[in-house]
């Protein structure tokens, strides 16, 4: 099943689709949106995410707070981020008119119907809700294509949303991920994307990164990754409880080019390209007499090496088998070894 969003084909022959993910970045304002459009845009980004919330519609007031992450209570994070929908509208049209395709992330069926208002053409679904199979069913039935995060959850987790999907056959692919923020290195465990494309084969598969920085986003690709996620920010010292795993524009931009790279160069195999024999000629390295050698000398370790370039008869390779012959005339110092010189 070719998996696409818009016109936008998502495929391992294809450079990986980097998402730039605000969230809620923004803070809440709508200015700060804008902003990290134009950036995103500026960096060459082709998409951007952000996150629809919708407060008392997913969860219940709480006084929890998510973690290490803020000393806030998650209930007011998330209230403070809230947008309307009148504000979403115009963030999702000013994307469009930077020519990116947007995409969010709900986390309320409310949200969802939003989001159809809104018109989106794909749902991202983060890993909170991976295992939230009412929400998962809710979405399916639209038959968007869908990209799931999978983080806080294993492959048997997984499958019984992967089912809901295949029953309604929606789009969808999955995405590698680690809910820790910061993700340390050693906790990524890029072999997840490997699992995952061994257990939902001809799937798109990629990461969604909580580490800092772009490496492991980076080595993602090198193992099969086609969606790469991160945390977008104009500034990490902008206030936000995501602004320690975000990326900030350069990042952003050398993630977008270095990705590109990591993507072609991953594959092939082992061989001497056309494009390497012009190289040939004066890296490889030929026999050649180190002395002069007479006539009816055998040829020596003392009177025979291999020297560049290689644009004699005999190679490095065949050094051992000229041992041991005999010249059939003089060869002066310093010149490629012939068979017009040796008794073969």
């Amino acid at each position: 099943m070719e998996f696409k969003i818009e016109e936008r084909i998502i495929s391992e022959k294809k450079s990986p689709l980097i998402i730039p993910e605000v969230g809620i970045n923004h803070e809440g304002s709508i200015q700060k949106a804008f902003r990290l459009i134009d950036s995103a845009k500026n960096s060459g980004a082709e998409i951007i995410k952000f996150q629809c919330h919708i407060t008392d519609k997913e969860m219940i007031k709480t006084a929890d707070k998510p973690g290490k992450i803020s000393n806030e209570t998650l209930w007011d994070i998330v209230k403070r981020c809230e947008l309307t929908m009148e504000e979403e509208y115009k963030i999702k049209k000013y994307a469009e008119k930077n020519k990116l395709i947007y995409l969010s992330t709900p986390f309320s069926k409310e949200a969802v119907d939003r989001l159809m208002r809104l018109k989106v053409s794909a749902f991202k679904i983060g890993s909170g809700e991976c295992n939230n199979y009412p929400l998962i069913e809710y979405i399916a039935k639209i038959k968007l294509p869908v990209i799931l995060s999978t983080g806080m959850n294993n492959i048997n987790s997984i499958k019984k949303s992967v089912s809901i999907f295949k029953k309604f056959k929606t789009p969808y692919s999955l995405l590698h991920c680690t809910s820790m923020y910061p993700t340390p290195y050693e906790k990524v465990r890029l072999g997840g994307i490997t699992e995952l494309k061994k257990n939902f084969r001809k799937i798109e598969v990629g990461l969604s990164d909580h580490s800092k920085n772009i490496w492991t986003c980076l080595g993602a690709v090198a193992v099969g990754a086609s969606i790469l996620e991160k945390h977008f920010t104009i500034s990490r010292k902008w206030k936000g409880p995501d602004m320690p795993v975000s990326i900030e524009p350069s990042e952003l931009r050398d993630l977008i080019v270095g990705s590109d790279a990591i993507w072609k160069a991953a594959g092939g195999k082992k061989g001497i390209l056309k494009e390497e024999i012009p190289v040939i000629k004066f890296a490889y390295a030929s026999v050649v007499s180190t002395r002069d050698i007479k006539k009816g000398e055998k040829l020596t370790k003392e009177n025979i090496w291999v020297k560049r370039p290689g644009k004699g008869e005999f190679m490095s390779k065949d050094f051992k088998k000229l041992l041991g012959k005999k010249a059939i005339r003089n060869i002066f110092n310093n010149r490629y070894i012939s068979s017009k010189d040796l008794k073969i």
